[in-house]
C-alpha cells in the first residue's frame, strides 16, 4: 500500500502539521486503519480510496478516527492533485462530514468545510486554570474557543493535559489578534482528548476561529498563523455556513507499507 508524508499549510519542508496519506486498493479494517495510524503517530493519518465519482476520505488520530480533519485533508488533495491526478485542478472527497471540495489555484489549495456555531460559554475557573491563563472570551461547538488578550499569551502556554481533557469540546484552540499586521489572529490548537498533545497546524480549529474573528474585525477574509513550534499560516474566508480555507502543501515523503 502506497503511503505519503505531507507537510501542510507550509511551503517549506519541517514546518507546517505533518499528515500521512495511505491509497489502499479496498476499504481497510478500521482496526487496521487504527493500527497504521498509531505506528505512524502523527496528529492524523488519512486513508483515500477510488470512488466512482470520487475519492472516500477517512482521517484516523493514533486513539480514534475522527470526523474532520483540514490539514490532512489538504495532504489528501496534494496527493491527488500533484501526483496520483496531476491533469485535474479539483477534486471531491466523501467524509464523514459530507463532501468536500478542494480546488488548485495558484499553486496552493483551498478548502471549503462547514463551519462551526459559535454558542457562548460562561469562562470558568477550570478554563483558566487548564491553560494558565486569563480567558476573556469562551465559546463551544465541537471544540472548545477560547479568547485571550494578547498574542504574546498565546505563544506563552503551557497548559495542564489532564485539566484540558477535563473541559468540553473535542479540541481546546485558543486565540488572541496577532502581534503583526501580517495576520489577523494567532492561535494554538491543544488536544489530548484526541490522543496529540498540541496539533502544529488545524485546519477544522479555523472552521471556528476564522468566523470569530470575521465577526469581531468585520471582515471575511482572515490571515490566521497557528503559533506552533512548527508553525502554520492559513489564509481563511468567512463564507456563512461554510469556511474557506487555503494553504500549500509539500511532499516529505513517498514508500510503500509492509502490510
Amino acid at each position: 500500500m502506497q503511503q505519503f508524508i505531507v507537510d501542510a499549510f507550509t511551503d517549506r519542508l519541517f514546518a507546517g502539521n505533518q499528515a500521512a496519506v495511505c491509497l489502499p486498493d479496498a476499504p481497510l479494517p478500521d482496526a487496521l486503519m487504527l493500527q497504521i495510524a498509531r505506528e505512524n503517530n502523527f496528529s492524523e493519518t488519512a486513508f483515500l480510496v477510488p470512488e466512482a465519482d470520487g475519492w472516500r476520505l477517512r482521517w484516523f488520530t493514533p486513539a480514534a478516527e475522527i470526523d474532520l480533519c483540514g490539514h490532512a485533508t489538504l495532504a489528501a488533495a496534494y496527493v491527488i492533485l500533484r501526483i496520483i491526478e496531476p491533469h485535474r485542478d479539483a477534486v471531491t472527497f466523501r467524509t464523514r462530514s459530507g463532501n468536500l471540495y478542494i480546488t488548485r489555484e495558484n499553486g496552493a489549495f483551498a478548502m471549503e468545510f462547514p463551519a462551526y456555531t459559535l454558542h457562548p460559554a460562561a469562562v470558568t475557573p477550570q478554563m483558566c486554570e487548564a491553560i494558565g491563563a486569563d480567558v476573556q472570551e469562551a465559546y463551544l461547538d465541537r471544540d472548545l474557543l477560547l479568547v485571550l488578550s494578547h498574542a504574546a499569551d498565546v505563544r506563552a502556554l503551557h497548559p495542564d493535559a489532564e485539566k484540558l481533557t477535563a473541559l468540553e469540546g473535542l479540541l481546546t484552540a485558543v486565540t488572541a489578534p496577532a502581534d503583526s499586521p501580517e495576520f489577523d489572529c494567532v492561535s494554538r490548537v491543544f488536544a489530548p482528548k484526541a490522543g496529540i498533545a498540541e496539533d502544529p497546524v488545524t485546519g477544522s480549529a479555523h472552521c471556528m476561529i476564522a468566523p470569530y474573528w470575521a465577526k469581531r474585525l468585520g471582515k471575511l477574509e482572515i490571515a490566521a498563523f497557528q503559533a506552533s513550534e512548527r508553525t502554520g499560516i492559513l489564509r481563511c474566508t468567512d463564507c456563512g455556513s461554510r469556511v474557506r480555507i487555503a494553504g500549500d502543501a509539500v511532499l516529505f515523503s513517498s514508500g510503500k507499507l509492509s502490510l
